[in-house]
């Protein structure tokens, strides 16, 4: 089942501005207890584990300082997002070489393949947007964030 609406998966509990971080496994360890916290069936080691395996795979940082970081879970019954912004931006291996200071981290319910690209894509055309991604690094709260995604 698709999620054809940005903010059918995006929440403000999972939602961060500004994140000092400094590597990649930093901020992945970050999206995952992010991701623990919100949702009781999710274990932060499994989340982790999901991402660092999608990684080894290649990068999922798609250029312009964003990044998709993406994994499958069992025991999930929905997509959820998981938004991050992190001040400053960290090396995260990206196909255009230049830091990422936004991650939109996706995580699907290990049976949804179909759904779970189309959902990929409907978050990589909303990242396109030039107005959107200058609004999340202007924004300074979650709250921010979570309204430029929505615009």
């Amino acid at each position: 089942m698709p999620i054809l609406d940005i903010q059918a998966i995006v929440s403000l509990d999972r939602t961060e501005c500004a994140v000092h971080c400094n590597s990649k496994k930093r901020i992945l360890e970050i999206i995952s207890a992010i991701a623990a916290n919100s949702n009781a069936k999710v274990e932060e080691d499994q989340v982790l584990a999901s991402l660092l395996s999608r990684e080894r795979m290649g990068s999922t940082g798609i250029g312009n300082g964003i990044a998709l970081p993406h994994g499958r879970l069992p025991g999930l019954d929905r997509v959820i997002a998981i938004v991050v912004t992190s001040d400053p931006a960290i090396d995260f291996d990206a196909i255009d070489n230049k830091p990422v200071d936004i991650f939109f981290a996706l995580l699907v319910p290990e049976e949804q393949t179909e759904g779970h690209l189309q959902t990929l894509a409907m978050v990589a055309g909303k990242l396109n947007d030039k107005d959107t991604v200058k609004a999340i690094r202007k924004a300074t709260s979650s709250d921010q964030i979570v309204t430029a995604l929505q615009q």
